[in-house]
């Protein structure tokens, strides 16, 4: 009898381990506009990825690594991505996405050509991936609220979306088109309710901003939950496995 508890005891510790071990990761590559926030109660930007963890299960575990101000090139240089390759294992998720700063041509330590390192960044961070049998996704930029004074959305990112949806579709890998999910969302909100996506504040209005904040690139609370799901409705969309993670609550909502 004694014997038989023990044994128990052990398959259900080895059981434990085991699930442990398979439960994947996703990780977040990118810029401020996927960040984490400090003082999140307080702080009114956020960035989407941010959001994930409210709209996903447990079943996963969200690492976000996205930082402020990083280009694929200093994301590279500081050593980040080799932080995560180093952990990547089989069954895990990647999600890449920069641009917003690879555009930086006054700042040499983030700028990248397009079609030459910018194009090598994002092969990198998807064979490496691969390499340790886990899963890239790439994603192109999220617009700005760049409105002129017809009411039409103006892009300001360039070749650098292109760029993305050529190795996307030269290595064979997942794409998910933030650039044209959150024109239609700035579309459909228009050129002066899109301000509530981002961070607009007359000075004194928040205690956060209290000189006030004119930013049309970041996202405020309510314009990060609507872009990170958006992100997951297409993940879902496209069939990839990411998609059992991602609470049935969160593909029900109607945004576009």
């Amino acid at each position: 009898m004694k014997l038989k508890f023990i044994a128990t005891y052990f398959l259900i510790l080895f059981s434990c381990i085991i699930y442990a071990q398979e439960s994947p990761t996703l990780y977040l590559v990118g810029d401020s506009t996927m960040a984490d926030k400090k003082n999140p109660e307080e702080n009114p930007e956020h960035g989407w990825g941010q959001m994930l963890p409210e709209l996903m299960t447990d079943n996963i575990n969200i690492e976000n690594h996205a930082v402020n101000g990083r280009s694929s090139k200093s994301f590279i240089s500081e050593g980040r991505w080799q932080k995560i390759e180093d952990q990547l294992k089989p069954g895990d998720f990647v999600i890449i996405q920069f641009g917003h700063n690879d555009q930086k041509i006054k700042s040499p330590d983030r700028y990248t050509n397009p079609f030459t390192e910018y194009r090598y960044n994002l092969e990198k961070y998807v064979k490496e991936t691969r390499e340790k049998g886990a899963t890239p996704i790439l994603m192109s930029s999220i617009v700005r609220r760049n409105f002129n004074e017809h009411g039409t959305l103006v892009d300001t990112h360039g070749e650098y979306p292109l760029v993305v949806r050529m190795v996307a579709k030269d290595l064979g890998v997942a794409f998910i088109d933030m650039q044209w999910l959150t024109q239609q969302l700035e579309v459909k909100y228009g050129p002066e309710d899109s301000a509530t996506l981002h961070l607009h504040f007359q000075p004194g209005e928040v205690a956060y901003y209290p000189d006030g904040k004119d930013d049309n690139t970041h996202l405020s609370e309510k314009g990060a939950i609507l872009v990170a799901s958006l992100a997951l409705q297409e993940i879902a969309k496209k069939e990839l496995d990411l998609k059992y993670f991602i609470k049935p609550s969160t593909l029900q909502k109607e945004i576009l």
